[in-house]
């Protein structure tokens, strides 16, 4: 049995937020090696940009915020109207970081969506516009450029209403068009190396055996336990023999995961994940496991209550780092 006690001695239970998939079977005995390995080059690029989010309704930064004032009276300038950042009054604009993730082979044209968060004393970005932001690499290149209105899509819905903090990191969905292209010519490559996602030698031979078994012939060698180098046969090109390295099966150990997505709250896991007993002191509550349990017991017993997903991460890292938690934690 689960207790859950206040400190001022008071019952408390508790409940997982938003979804547990208890239907999800995460004991792992195969999967192919796409799912464990990157091809590496293949790979995401981040961007970041400098904008201001405007239309707030007196929610945006105060006068007090001068890289905001100077930022909007630069901005006017562009357009013909001269104005001392010192008269500017308005609380209906804030000053924000916009971040995207730029997917691998995108091209020119395409859409991508963005994050805005406040970096001054906003209150909050609900109901603003995005004015054109250029998203830059590390290389300092635009390759994108965000506008658009902002949306409380996927941050933090508790009980049907926007908790207050999360207002000021927002989402602008498909708010960045891509205007620069990341080129690598896969098609004339002749060789390429998986990186596996996690050090692991058993696993680099057993994908190096698989390939060659499959394609009879050596093609494939593990170089360490994250890379294994392959050499493209003659009769076909580069993309199609990734396309079918990709979807070939390999053997894993048996592993329990739990999936945690920090934005939405969401906790995916199987149900006969194990818990050792424990005492977990956290916030105004202890927790108290007498004896081995399970998640899917977990949720049952703790099921009224007014945890936030930050709680029920935060529980969840301290029980395994703990060793109490027989399962990986992958946190998106």
């Amino acid at each position: 049995m689960i207790y859950l006690l206040e400190k001022f001695e008071k019952f408390l239970t508790i409940t997982f937020f938003t979804i547990l998939s208890l239907f999800i079977s995460t004991n792992l005995f195969a999967a192919t090696i796409k799912d464990v390995s990157n091809i590496v080059g293949v790979r995401s690029n981040q961007l970041i940009g400098y904008g201001l989010v405007v239309g707030l309704n007196g929610s945006g930064d105060s006068t007090s915020s001068k890289f905001t004032n100077q930022t909007l009276s630069n901005l006017l300038k562009n357009v013909h109207v001269q104005l001392n950042p010192k008269d500017i009054k308005s609380k209906n604009v804030a000053a924000v970081m916009v971040t995207a993730t730029l997917p691998p082979f995108a091209r020119e044209g395409d859409k991508i969506d963005v994050t805005v968060s406040s970096i001054g004393d906003a209150t909050s970005l609900q109901g603003g516009v995005l004015l054109i932001t250029p998203l830059k690499a590390v290389n300092g290149k635009i390759y994108a450029l965000a506008q658009g209105p902002v949306t409380m899509g996927g941050f933090n819905l508790r009980g049907g209403k926007k908790q207050k903090h999360f207002t000021t990191t927002v989402k602008v969905l498909n708010g960045a068009t891509v205007e620069r292209s990341v080129i690598w010519d896969l098609y004339h490559q002749k060789f390429a190396t998986l990186s596996l996602k996690q050090s692991n030698f058993n696993l680099a031979i057993n994908i190096q055996n698989k390939i060659n078994s499959f394609f009879k012939q050596k093609l494939a060698v593990a170089i360490d336990p994250r890379s294994v180098k392959l050499k493209k046969p003659k009769n076909i090109t580069m993309p199609e023999f990734l396309a079918k390295i990709e979807k070939l099966n390999i053997s894993l150990p048996q592993q329990n995961i739990i999936a945690i997505n920090e934005n939405t709250g969401t906790i995916t896991a199987g149900g006969d994940i194990t818990i050792n007993p424990s005492v977990i002191i956290y916030g105004n509550f202890t927790i108290k496991i007498k004896n081995p349990t399970t998640i899917t017991e977990l949720a049952r017993d703790l099921k009224k209550s007014n945890a936030t997903p930050q709680d029920i991460i935060a529980i969840l890292e301290n029980l395994k780092q703990s060793q109490n938690l027989n399962a990986k934690l992958i946190i998106n």
